[in-house]
């Protein structure tokens, strides 16, 4: 069934559609009235609903039934270094299909250009696209972080675990196995650019308490190693019971 998108604070009665998605659906998919679609908001709302009326650029819907998902009791944020634009659209598409609960990117030393201010709007459309792909009804919740690793860290002070990926052969550190991952409640998990962590910052994170894991001795490419961290935590919050 196609998938669209409505913000949450559009949802009032009957649902409309305007913009892009309304054009997708009408002049693209050519839809008529009278079809059924998904419609999804992004905080665990999800509609059936039948198309009444598509125009040039609105579309109408009524909403056949509502289904509202609960909250998952697990989550797991990915801070991820500031590093070059490619393959950007790319994680952001994948830790919506692999129900990341929110994607910081975070102000490294070895950044090599300043983090924005503000999340642009393109992330939000990459998220949203792969939301309607997996028919995920949560985005994760997305933010700068312009402040360094002593930003992180405040940030991550309300988190129930606090994880830091970094290269094996560092006193202290431990495999990311299976008691690490899919834990009940927040998990901040945080990775480097694609320059890695200074020793200062991987220093200050694990005085901070994050634990050190380490997923091998090969290095990994900063995507290589956001992706096997949120898809490690997903396998383990898909089966609980299970060992890897």
């Amino acid at each position: 069934m196609h998938t669209f998108y409505l913000p949450p604070e559009q949802w009032s009665g009957k649902l409309e559609l305007s913009g892009a998605e309304a054009h997708h659906m009408g002049r693209v998919l050519r839809l008529h009235p009278g079809d059924e679609v998904l419609v999804l908001d992004g905080e665990g709302r999800e509609a059936l609903c039948r198309i009444l009326q598509i125009g040039r650029q609105t579309a109408l819907l009524d909403v056949v039934r509502e289904k509202r998902h609960s909250k998952p009791a697990s989550g797991v944020v990915l801070a991820v270094g500031w590093g070059k634009e490619a393959r950007r659209g790319w994680i952001l598409e994948k830790s919506v299909e692999l129900e990341a609960a929110g994607l910081w990117f975070w102000q490294a030393k070895r950044s090599q250009f300043p983090v924005p201010a503000d999340a642009k709007d393109s992330w939000h459309a990459s998220l949203v696209a792969g939301a309607k792909q997996c028919r995920n009804p949560w985005l994760p919740e997305l933010r700068t972080l312009s402040g360094g690793v002593d930003e992180l860290i405040r940030e991550g002070a309300a988190f129930e675990h606090r994880q830091v990926l970094l290269e094996s052969g560092l006193p202290s550190q431990a495999f990311m196995s299976e008691e690490f991952l899919g834990l009940p409640g927040r998990t901040l998990c945080v990775i480097g650019p694609e320059g890695g962590f200074t020793p200062d910052e991987a220093d200050k994170l694990i005085q901070a308490g994050f634990q050190a894991l380490s997923m091998g001795t090969r290095v990994l490419r900063w995507e290589t190693a956001a992706m096997m961290a949120l898809g490690l935590h997903w396998w383990k919050r898909q089966h609980p019971g299970a060992s890897l």
